[in-house]
């Protein structure tokens, strides 16, 4: 299969590259693959005959939206909507990788697929719940993968901010332990994906984080735990950490759709964890 990356120099694009290696890849980033130019990605689109796209690139950097709103704006939505259009019409398939952010996270219980989004309280999630309604009413043959708490090779994320922060200089960590999400690995997102490339047929909205939940607390302690490091670490509340972003308290993510769809289940975040450190190793 032939398959455009947007945004294949970031952490999730670099995972695909090597984990879609049988595939024929044209990865794609700044400054050749802008999708903000609607006419260079279409003429893309249109000389490279992709029969996907997945499409990962975005502003992700969550605080920065809320600075640079028009330049989020731009990438998230506008961006999106560029993809979407090309993918229409030159007839290739489009999975584009979105957020839990677009959720407000006040809900008791994990959001599944057919929970009502309404972009949230963040300029980022508002952007990406943009970026899904272009996606979805510019190209039907679409698959809108949400996904959160990411980490994977060469970073950055939070793994990688743990594991730099525990190098014996500090004698306690403080890490928020009232947000709570699913950890989920670049790894078994790339694997969930490959399930869903091989059902073309498939259209919608999925889930793909990790099964198994934490806080950032909880799951820092996992991440020492794993790797044999004797880090104190101390809960904490948002409150303590103000950030210009609003956090969301509720993160978790229910596969509903991968159920139905009878896909395989996302692998639980421990073991999605151990398999990412012994890479790492």
């Amino acid at each position: 299969m032939r398959i455009l990356i947007t945004g294949a120099n970031g952490m999730l694009g670099r995972t695909l590259q090597k984990k879609l290696a049988d595939h024929t890849l044209i990865p794609t980033d700044l400054p050749d693959g802008d999708i903000t130019d609607e006419i260079s990605f279409d003429a893309l689109v249109a000389r490279e005959k992709p029969e996907t796209v997945i499409h990962c690139a975005a502003m992700t950097a969550v605080d920065d939206c809320e600075s640079k709103q028009d330049l989020a704006y731009k990438l998230n939505a506008f961006g999106s909507a560029n993809v979407a259009t090309a993918c229409a019409r030159h007839g290739a398939r489009l999975i584009a990788i979105s957020t839990d952010y677009v959720f407000d996270g006040a809900s008791s219980r994990p959001y599944h697929e057919f929970d009502a989004a309404n972009g949230g309280a963040t300029i980022y999630g508002r952007s990406k719940f943009a970026g899904e309604e272009a996606v979805r009413r510019l190209c039907l043959n679409h698959v809108i993968c949400r996904i959160s708490w990411l980490y994977g090779p060469g970073g950055p994320s939070f793994v990688h901010t743990m594991l730099k922060l525990a190098d014996g200089s500090r004698p306690a960590l403080k890490v928020v332990d009232d947000q709570r999400g699913n950890p989920t690995s670049t790894l078994a997102v790339a694997d969930a994906l490959r399930g869903i490339l091989a059902r073309p047929l498939l259209t919608g909205t999925f889930h793909l984080t990790c099964e198994g939940e934490a806080s950032w607390y909880e799951f820092a302690c996992e991440i020492f735990r794993q790797c044999g490091i004797d880090q104190k670490v101390l809960p904490c509340t948002t409150s303590e950490f103000p950030r210009p972003a609003p956090r969301p308290a509720n993160s978790r993510l229910e596969k509903k759709m991968l159920r139905l769809c009878n896909l395989p289940p996302m692998p639980d975040w421990r073991d999605a964890l151990r398999e990412f450190l012994a890479g790492e190793r």
